[in-house]
């Protein structure tokens, strides 16, 4: 289980990377759409990185459950917006958004038996965040 979810992880990079590499070498006329893939997977994974929360909040009883579910649905409202940004403002604001989502995840999963997953979300989270900043400053 555990190595697919690392396969799993690190194949969610590909799209970041793939977009990135593309924003700096496709034709200037293309660079809109690239960025929109980009801005838009984004997006969807910011709004994921909030699920995630949902799912702590409804599977644990804990104290700080409200705290899940409201943090859960701030990364979906960001990223909504985020879409509907142009691409050279909403990929560095996406980059701290991921940072944000990391930040928030370091301190509430060790509170949920969930800090195995950390050392990942780093890894995930830089190569999206440095992805996201990268194509920024073609977009």
């Amino acid at each position: 289980m555990k190595n697919k979810v690392f396969i799993l992880g690190y194949g969610g990079l590909v799209p970041f990377i793939f977009f990135t590499i593309c924003i700096w070498i496709v034709n200037p006329d293309l660079q809109p759409y690239v960025a929109l893939a980009l801005t838009g997977y984004a997006s969807s994974i910011i709004s994921f990185l909030g699920g995630i929360h949902w799912g702590i909040g409804f599977k644990q009883d804990i104290e700080h459950r409200q705290f899940h579910f409201i943090w859960g649905v701030i990364p979906s409202l960001a990223a909504w917006i985020f879409v509907i940004m142009p691409a050279y403002a909403a990929l560095p604001l996406q980059a701290v958004m991921l940072i944000i989502c990391y930040l928030v995840d370091r301190k509430t999963w060790p509170l949920v038996e969930m800090q195995e997953w950390l050392r990942l979300r780093l890894i995930l989270t830089v190569v999206a965040s440095l992805s996201c900043l990268v194509a920024a400053g073609a977009a």
